[in-house]
């Protein structure tokens, strides 16, 4: 049996992310902070079919996060693809710009996206090595790339991620373990901002499953219109 975790599970990237893996047989772990929101898409994966279950974690807290992949793990018999993405909310991450960035403000981010998927890996990781096999993907919104000033803590913080998980890649290579970066350059589901270009989750999805089967030598994908 093959299971994917996918840590900052959500109703549409990371739901689509799971249906892309359950449709081929995977069963899926979900991990994020609302207990009730994970039900909620149990029930629907269920519903198609595909085997998920929950494993609420905060990924600021290392311990939780490192526990709730750990039960996953047992639960399915093994972690086979790790995916991380969560999101923060609005109201909980403060936007700021180069000029108006505070150290706290980038500390912050670092938290929730560099160091919360250092530890992701750290709990998958072993396994993978002592098996020989696994796929460990990162995501980030394309301004690790190129960086807009109105979210440059953000930025920051990804484009940290970026490296870091490049940088694994390399290290990984002649493992049989794949590690990548995703760069989403568009709005999921509706656009914020005008005349900048959307896509449905379901359209970015099938990328996830490219890098875990047929571009497991690629470093880095960027989707975009």
């Amino acid at each position: 049996m093959t299971s994917i975790a996918i840590v900052g599970a959500g109703p549409q990237l990371g739901l689509a992310i799971a249906r892309t893996f359950g449709s081929q047989g995977f069963d899926v772990a979900l991990i994020s902070r609302n207990r009730e929101k994970l039900d909620g898409l149990v029930a629907t994966l269920t519903a198609e079919g595909i085997t998920a279950a929950a494993f609420p974690a905060d990924v600021l807290d290392r311990d939780a996060l490192t526990q709730a992949l750990k039960n996953a793990a047992t639960r399915f018999g093994g972690i086979d693809v790790l995916e991380y993405s969560p999101v923060g909310t609005f109201g909980s991450t403060a936007l700021t710009t180069p000029t108006d960035t505070e150290p706290s403000h980038v500390q912050h981010e670092m938290e929730f996206q560099l160091y919360g998927a250092i530890a992701a890996t750290k709990a998958v990781l072993p396994a993978m090595r002592e098996a020989g096999a696994g796929t460990l993907l990162y995501t980030t919104g394309a301004g690790s790339i190129d960086p807009v000033p109105q979210v440059g803590n953000v930025n920051a913080a990804a484009a940290a991620l970026r490296n870091w998980a490049i940088n694994l890649h390399k290290e990984l290579d002649g493992t049989g373990i794949q590690a990548a970066h995703v760069g989403i350059d568009v709005s999921i589901g509706m656009s914020v901002i005008p005349d900048f270009p959307t896509a449905q989750p379901e359209e970015i999805s099938p990328v996830y499953w490219d890098l875990h089967t047929t571009k497991r030598d690629q470093a880095e994908l960027v989707f975009s219109r």
